[in-house]
């Protein structure tokens, strides 16, 4: 039995727990037909899925599957096996762990860019308004784990600000820490502005200029034995595509 066939079985119960399908136009469902993966970044959530309910509508008869998570988790995954068929990371570095593996299918593509902003719950009661107040005494601030991208942009702006920041704590990917921003259990985190986006009233982004010196691209590639591997590259094409491109710029991401 294949790397990926045995890794089909011990990885399931994590795969799907993290997973969202999209059939025809958004239905769930787990009939007949063909089944897309798509482990994505989970900054990507929205726009992804948006664009997997384009993909699956214009082809009866195909399931899109998404697991979101941090891309690093996502890139171990693929890297034990995971069968998966394409892979939408939110740094080049999470993705070289795919490469350099031998796990994906031809060289990966930048599809797309997105920055950093300070997040904060509505009413700001940290009174938060620039990366150098993430210092204050007493201000819990939230970040990213440094392995995942988010975290390790975060490291690169206060260390581009000259900021020190002892995080409250450190989450596994910036779903995480806006949640816990927009719940009041912190009075600031660094999150992507999308996400900021995403989260309509609950947060409010801040920018800051040093977000310019962690400005993070995003790759996307076929994996490498994708089991659909045909569906693989109609999806990265739409993903590069215009209508792609035209569904991340509105959702806030910078187009490379």
């Amino acid at each position: 039995m294949s790397k990926r066939a045995l890794a089909a079985v011990s990885l399931l119960p994590v795969v799907v727990a993290g997973c969202g399908d999209v059939e025809n136009g958004g239905s769930s469902g787990t009939g007949g037909g063909r089944t897309l993966t798509v482990f994505a970044a989970a900054s990507l959530t929205e726009v992804f899925t948006r664009l997997g309910e384009t993909f699956g509508g214009s082809r009866p008869g195909v399931r899109v599957r998404f697991n979101f998570a941090g891309s690093s988790t996502l890139a171990q995954q693929i890297t034990q096996g995971a069968p998966v068929d394409v892979f939408a990371s939110a740094s080049p570095a999470t993705m070289k762990t795919v490469t350099g593996a031998g796990d994906a299918a031809g060289r990966p593509q930048v599809f797309t860019r997105n920055r950093l902003v300070i997040a904060v719950p509505q009413g700001n009661p940290g009174r938060v308004h620039e990366i150098g107040d993430l210092s204050g005494a007493g201000l819990k601030v939230v970040l990213c784990a440094v392995q995942v991208p988010c975290g390790a942009a975060a490291e690169q702006a206060l260390d581009a600000a000259g900021v020190e920041v002892e995080p409250a704590s450190r989450e596994r990917d910036v779903r995480a820490v806006l949640t816990k921003v927009g719940l009041g259990e912190a009075d600031a985190g660094l999150v992507y502005r999308t996400d900021v986006e995403a989260a309509g009233e609950e947060v409010r982004g801040i920018g800051f200029p040093e977000s310019v010196k962690a400005v993070n691209d995003y790759p996307i590639a076929e994996v490498a034995g994708a089991p659909q591997s045909a569906l693989a590259k109609e999806f990265i094409r739409l993903v590069l595509g215009e209508r792609g491109r035209t569904a991340l710029n509105e959702a806030g991401f910078e187009t490379p």
